[in-house]
């Protein structure tokens, strides 16, 4: 979620939202507008593009009233701004009006960057908003947004729910509200199910798990729902990968309680026991074929081959026969 610095007054004089992360941004910019109506409630609030915000807009827009009215003025990527448009806001930065509150959103970048530098020299209060690229801050997330709420989530419910919708924050943060609103209590993995089993089998995780669970025809399933709902080939072999090193790993792993081989690994408790689960039936010669028809299969998809689907359709089978290796033994 976004990070803020130590002036956390959301009327402060001048608000910088920096990062690319939209949700974050327009959260951030709630955050002000709703401070200022329940300080007053006739609160005018301007929301301004780049081009809405010419050259001496932001004094007209700042220049006392004869009712001394409350203001946020939001300009949206500042970065865009023109030259001179940048000089009247430096201006404006160095004395600011009262019972007005500037709102800038930068994406973060070198272009802007003096704007950048100048307010927080200012001392502007500043939320932090990064793109969330990583699966493991998608994750804090979910669970940041179950804690707003003041509500409880299994682990294993917050990776099924980012598993299920994906990379997108306001679908993520419209899941968990339509979840909290929905069901009473803790919500599990078995809850996620229920609700997003449609997006749960369009996803790449999904063949990953069937696939490595030896389940050939619900992989096979699962792979061809993923493609028709557009998910890239290459996040499916990326997942396939890390199903089948999961099970690599573990299996070469000491003995032990979860929570030491979670240390020892990497992973989190919750999911050694679901990849001890999908190790049955696993021999080391099916892991090494496994792990190379992955190789290929990522070969394939990567312009190494003629036609992605049938190189992922040959990886899926491969590693679900692998799976049953043992049982073949």
């Amino acid at each position: 979620m976004a990070r803020k610095t130590a002036n956390d007054d959301p009327l402060a004089p001048v608000t910088l939202a920096v990062g690319q992360e939209d949700l974050l941004l327009d959260r951030a910019v709630q955050e002000v507008v709703a401070a200022a109506k329940a300080a007053d409630a006739d609160t005018d609030v301007r929301d301004l593009t780049p081009e809405q915000l010419q050259p001496g807009t932001l004094a007209e827009l700042t220049s006392p009233s004869l009712f001394a009215e409350r203001k946020v003025v939001v300009v949206r990527n500042a970065q865009d701004l023109s030259a001179d448009t940048i000089k009247d806001v430096k201006a404006y930065l160095g004395a600011p009006a009262e019972e007005i509150t500037l709102v800038l959103l930068h994406a973060g970048g070198a272009k802007g960057k003096g704007l950048l530098d100048a307010a927080r020299k200012a001392g502007a209060r500043e939320v932090a908003c990064p793109k969330m690229t990583k699966p493991a801050d998608r994750l804090a997330f979910v669970r940041g947004e179950f804690r707003g709420f003041g509500r409880s989530a299994t682990p294993e419910a917050c990776q099924a729910l980012v598993d299920s919708i994906g990379s997108d924050l306001r679908e993520l943060a419209s899941a968990v509200s339509q979840l909290v609103a929905d069901v009473e209590g803790t919500i599990d993995e078995a809850v996620v199910g229920r609700y997003y089993t449609g997006r749960a089998e369009a996803s790449s995780f999904t063949v990953a798990d069937r696939a490595v669970e030896g389940r050939t025809a619900e992989a096979l399933e699962a792979l061809r729902w993923s493609l028709a709902t557009g998910v890239a080939p290459v996040l499916i072999t990326s997942a396939l990968a890390q199903g089948v090193r999961a099970i690599g790993k573990l299996s070469s792993a000491r003995g032990g309680r979860p929570a030491d081989l979670a240390r020892e690994l990497g992973m989190p408790p919750w999911k050694i026991d679901r990849v001890r689960q999908q190790m049955r039936g696993w021999t080391p010669d099916g892991i090494a074929v496994a792990l190379k028809a992955v190789a290929d299969a990522d070969a394939g998809v990567k312009g190494g081959g003629d036609d992605p689907e049938y190189a992922l359709e040959k990886a899926v089978v491969t590693i679900a026969r692998a799976a049953r290796s043992r049982g073949r033994a």
